[in-house]
Parts: C-alpha cells; structure tokens; sequence
C-alpha cells in the first residue's frame, strides 16, 4: 500500500482502487492519504465516492501492516475504483498540534535535556510526556513564550525519508526512548530548520505560521522521572 500522506500531509483528495473488503465494513485500498491513529495522532475521516455513492469513512487503523478504512455503508468491493476526501478541518487541526508538539518537545529537550516519552492529540488540547526527574514550573511560561515565539517566525516544515543510518546520524533524530527496530530500513525525519529534526511517520503544517499560538495551562508529575505538560490553542 502507498502511504501518500508520509511524503504529502496537505494532500486532500485521492484516487485509488479497493483491494479487499471485510464485513462491508473494512476497506483495504492500494494508496490512501487517510492517516491511522497512531503515535499519539487520532485517525482521519472523510469519504469514499464510488459510482457517485459516498462512502463515509469513521475510523482509520493499521493491521497487520495494512491501512483499513472503516466505512459506515455496505457496497464497496475488490476491484472498485473510489475517490477519497480528508475531512480537513479535523486534519489540519491535529496537523497544527502535531508540529505544535514537536516545537514544545524541543524547546524541552534543549532546556532540560529531557527525551520525551509520549504525546496524545485531541481536538481540545494535546498533552507531551518526558522524561524528567522534576521541572522548575516558573520554566513553563518560558517554553509557551519560545514556541509562540517560532511559530511566528513563519518557518517551512521539511519532510526528509532518509536511510536508516544516515537518519541516526542526526543527533537530535531520536528522542523517543524506544529506538526503531532493526527492520526499518528508512526512516521519515520532519525537519523544522534550526528549531527541531525529529523521526516521525504523522502528519505536519507546511509553515510553522500556520499553528495558532499555543497556551500551556497544566503540568503535572505522573510518576518516578515522568512529566506531563498540557497545552491548547487560543
């Protein structure tokens, strides 16, 4: 299957033809731009038209190695040809956070040297976890000042697939504790010119003057050397 949103996240429609359908529910398609949930990124929805009949997508998930689309009508089949739609005001909102995110994990890293451990994006806030022995909180005003401070800077958001060993070159790549597994061969670095080079497969802005300005409004220890940061737009 062609993953069209890893080397293009402001793709909004696509073409592509049904592999396999399960339960007339589940649609395998040969490329789609619809994103999974994973990695801390909710899953898109939209549509699937074929022969003028619409398709609504619900959920997005991985298995197996395979993209499903969940659909919520009966009819689609192997063989047929569809048109795909991305609800974008969902995309571009967890697109905004997601980059939002990577902005604030950096200004953390680089202020602390903390590695983070986790995010989790919703459409009312989205929270980074690191890990941290403890947190100065007066820092926090800091690191939302920082970020708003690039986002107003208007910065391009590079996309970069590169080999795996030249990936890991990057001293910043890899601030998730778990290393890629030895079967990843390539790896997807998102690139944000002298704030941030971070591997990751979800989807970005194109322009850091994209992402509103950011408001982080709780943090909290949740354990031995783990830290829990939240923030929203406003």
């Amino acid at each position: 299957m062609e993953t069209l949103y890893l080397k293009n996240s402001q793709m909004k429609e696509f073409e592509a033809n049904v592999l396999d359908v399960t339960d007339d529910r589940f649609v395998v398609l040969n490329r789609t731009a619809f994103y999974p949930s994973s990695g801390g990124q909710p899953h898109d929805t939209g549509k699937l038209v074929c022969d003028r009949k619409e398709y609504p997508v619900t959920f997005v998930g991985k298995f197996d190695g395979k993209i499903s689309h969940e659909v919520s009508e009966a009819g689609l089949k192997a063989g047929d040809k569809v048109k795909g739609t991305i609800d974008w005001d969902r995309r571009s909102l967890f697109m905004k956070y997601h980059t939002a995110a990577h902005i604030l994990s950096a200004m953390i890293h680089s202020e602390t040297g903390a590695k983070i451990s986790g995010n989790q994006i919703a459409e009312e806030k989205t929270r980074v976890d690191f890990n941290l022995e403890d947190f100065d909180r007066e820092l926090i005003g800091s690191y939302e000042a920082k970020v708003n401070e690039i986002i107003d800077r208007k910065i391009d958001v590079e996309i970069e697939i590169l080999p795996r060993d030249e990936a890991l070159k990057i001293p910043s790549v890899v601030k998730l504790k778990d290393a890629f597994p030895p079967e990843i061969e390539e790896i997807r670095v998102i690139r944000i010119p002298d704030v941030d080079d971070q591997a990751c497969g979800g989807t970005h802005v194109a322009n850091t003057g994209e992402i509103p300005h950011i408001e982080i409004f709780k943090a909290e220890n949740k354990g031995k050397n783990n830290r829990r940061i939240y923030f929203r737009f406003f």
